[in-house]
């Protein structure tokens, strides 16, 4: 005799607000900057009362920073699927950007709003760096990077993937010029890294391989 489908669980009624609000944040934030949001215009476009903003933000300029979480931790997901499997550290960072890039292209609306918002997300510490961070772990104990990069790697590799996806966002390029733009990027993002010639154009190879298949 068939088991009968066990359907999910549903989202509790506070996770469902909170989404709610922001998925009213991305379209709002794509308009114009937090300051000139009236909360009541968040929670109108949401659909839920006022006093549950407070609930889950303890201000705008926390909600800002959720909404631009939320976009984030999206792209990590990303890049973690693109780099499974792929064993080089230096690869896997370099996939990052290209990552990065091909969101920026596909999904303008969302990466304006990430872009406008990464205080919180460029600090070394925060969760989504993680990936980030143990990559270039790898590659400076591995002898791949320049001892520099223990220090200012993290810094120096999202302040490079920010500028890419300005760049894709700004230019409206056809693919073929984004693609050589990323490439650029790539090679002076990694000769500043201090990974060799030979081995940064085998990992630009990859990361632009999966970019044009993006």
């Amino acid at each position: 005799m068939a088991t009968a489908a066990v359907p999910p669980p549903k989202a509790s009624r506070p996770s469902r607000t909170r989404a709610a609000l922001i998925e009213a944040g991305l379209d709002l934030l794509v308009e114009r900057p937090i300051d000139a949001i009236a909360i009541d215009e968040l929670v109108a476009r949401a659909g839920v009362a006022k006093g549950s903003f407070f609930n889950h933000f303890a201000d705008k300029h926390a909600f800002a920073e959720a909404v631009a979480g939320e976009v984030r931790a999206g792209l990590e997901e990303e890049v973690t699927r693109a780099n499974a499997g792929l064993a080089d550290p230096v690869a896997r960072i370099a996939g990052g950007m290209a990552v990065a890039a091909g969101f920026a292209l596909r999904e303008p609306r969302r990466a304006a709003v990430l872009l406008r918002h990464q205080s919180v997300a460029a600090q070394a510490d925060n969760p989504l760096n993680r990936g980030l961070r143990a990559d270039l772990e790898a590659a400076i104990a591995a002898g791949l990077l320049r001892p520099e990069a223990a220090a200012a790697g993290l810094p120096y590799w999202l302040g490079l993937c920010q500028v890419m996806m300005v760049l894709m966002l700004e230019a409206r390029a056809p693919r073929d010029e984004a693609a050589a733009r990323l490439a650029a990027m790539l090679a002076m993002g990694l000769a500043g890294l201090g990974v060799g010639d030979e081995h940064a154009r085998a990992a630009i190879a990859d990361a632009m391989a999966r970019f044009g298949g993006g």
